[in-house]
């Protein structure tokens, strides 16, 4: 009797210590997908013109756009031609790419566009040199 009455004791123990128990709510945050704040679509040779990637990526660029208070678009070229010349195909670069994300939905009232000619070269290289990687515009989201 004494050991039913020690058993009975020891459950009635365990549930008022259940009963006391807090309640503990769990609360799952939202998923927050990162969104990419730097772009870079790639020219051809002497060409202010989008490929097709370049379009998708001018495209991604200007859905990530959506809620930004602002656009840089920076177009380079390579080390071939004067650096005359290259300042206008950079700036052509960068109105290529400007036009398309406005076209694509973007505010032009936050795009800031600027040619940077042979400057800041994404690969360093001597004059007269065809390297596909200088061939660029870079778009910063802001």
């Amino acid at each position: 009797m004494k050991k039913v009455s020690f058993v009975m004791a020891g459950a009635a123990l365990a549930l008022a210590a259940c009963a006391q128990q807090e309640e503990v709510m769990v609360v799952e945050e939202p998923m927050v997908e990162a969104v990419a704040t730097e772009y870079t679509v790639y020219f051809g040779f002497d060409s202010a013109a989008l490929s097709d990637l370049g379009a998708e990526t001018v495209a991604a660029a200007s859905a990530a756009a959506a809620g930004m208070s602002s656009v840089s678009v920076v177009g380079h070229t390579d080390t071939v031609g004067s650096v005359a010349y290259n300042q206008g195909l950079s700036e052509a670069r960068a109105a290529t790419v400007s036009g398309a994300m406005v076209s694509n939905g973007v505010n032009p009232a936050i795009i800031t566009a600027a040619g940077r000619s042979e400057n800041d070269l994404a690969v360093a290289t001597a004059d007269g040199v065809r390297e596909p990687r200088n061939r660029r515009v870079e778009i910063s989201l802001n």
